[in-house]
């Protein structure tokens, strides 16, 4: 979709931190088209016809996955959703024989969320298929990130200098440490708030803390990135209660009413635990980005797989 021939494609995204600049730029770049296809009646290009898309999801999942599967569909790509549950994992199948078993059906891209960090990179270096991270532990979920920065770009024409708040669990969440990383890489200005215990006193140096709201709202954020509060991931209690954690760090109604007076768009990686990290009134807020991260994500995520190039798309060289 794009006339860039500059930027080689990678076979694998693993994260965001090993991208540079310019396959960033690659990427939301080639993205736009894509969206532009959802305003047609016929919504599929033939760009990966023929090819085959595994989605192999070690966690719950219904954004990602479902964004990914309908990003399959739309280049035209059969699509194979892999049941964790129903499957011979659960019987003390190793993740390498599922691979395999996988790898002998040749599958020519996975698409993989686990529990555990790294594992996206290991299934990588033991299969031919181009391996899309979709979140591991609390490392990385590049896909978010690319979503999330091409969001930004549709709101502010120029987002160099822009100043986003990431608010919440700092200390669990994959997508504060990719998204962070974009945003960085790209020349916005990024500030953290959440409780001590959520918030990892070695993040990355460019992050600006704050222990209140009212600290944060005197930086003049032009973003709030609100995170969702991790409780399956937290072994042990982090803060005192729900309750507590919404009165302090929430999005309450008197907190929304001052980010809607100062006109600050308000972002969200879902779900939304509403009553928690925010309050309702403020999922209907005019300037919500939450529902166009959503449709976004599509955009995105058929960008990341016409972009990659499996080993099995390798072409000998004399044909």
């Amino acid at each position: 979709m794009s006339d860039d021939k500059r930027i080689p494609s990678r076979k694998d995204l693993l994260d965001i931190a090993s991208l540079s600049v310019e396959e960033i730029e690659h990427l939301l770049k080639t993205a736009i088209p894509f969206k532009e296809l959802f305003k047609r009646s016929v919504k599929k290009v033939p760009a990966l016809r023929g090819k085959t898309v595994l989605n192999l999801f070690y966690e719950p999942s219904t954004r990602t996955s479902s964004s990914f599967e309908v990003a399959a569909s739309r280049l035209s790509a059969d699509v194979t959703n892999f049941t964790v549950s129903q499957s011979s994992v659960v019987k003390g199948e190793s993740i390498i024989d599922t691979i395999d078993t996988l790898q002998a059906m040749r599958t020519d891209y996975i698409v993989i969320r686990h529990g555990a960090a790294g594992i996206p990179n290991l299934i990588a270096k033991h299969t031919r298929a181009s391996v899309v991270n979709a979140g591991d532990g609390f490392h990385a979920h590049p896909t978010q990130a690319l979503l999330d920065m091409f969001t930004l770009r549709e709101v502010f024409p120029e987002t160099s200098g822009k100043k986003v708040l990431i608010v919440g669990d700092i200390l669990h969440s994959r997508v504060a440490r990719s998204t962070s990383t974009i945003l960085h890489k790209l020349g916005l200005q990024v500030g953290v708030l959440g409780p001590s215990t959520l918030v990892p006193p070695a993040r990355h140096d460019f992050m600006r803390g704050f222990r209140t709201w009212d600290e944060a709202f005197a930086w003049q954020p032009d973003v709030v990135y609100l995170l969702r509060v991790q409780l399956e991931r937290q072994g042990e209690p982090f803060f005192p209660s729900l309750g507590e954690y919404h009165r302090v760090y929430g999005l309450t109604t008197d907190r929304y009413r001052r980010l809607a007076d100062e006109g600050t768009w308000l972002m969200h990686p879902g779900p939304v635990n509403r009553g928690v990290e925010i309050v309702d009134d403020a999922m209907t807020y005019e300037r919500s980005l939450i529902n166009q991260q959503v449709e976004n994500g599509i955009a995105v995520r058929m960008a990341v797989l016409y972009w990659l190039l499996p080993d099995t798309e390798l072409r000998n060289p004399k044909g």
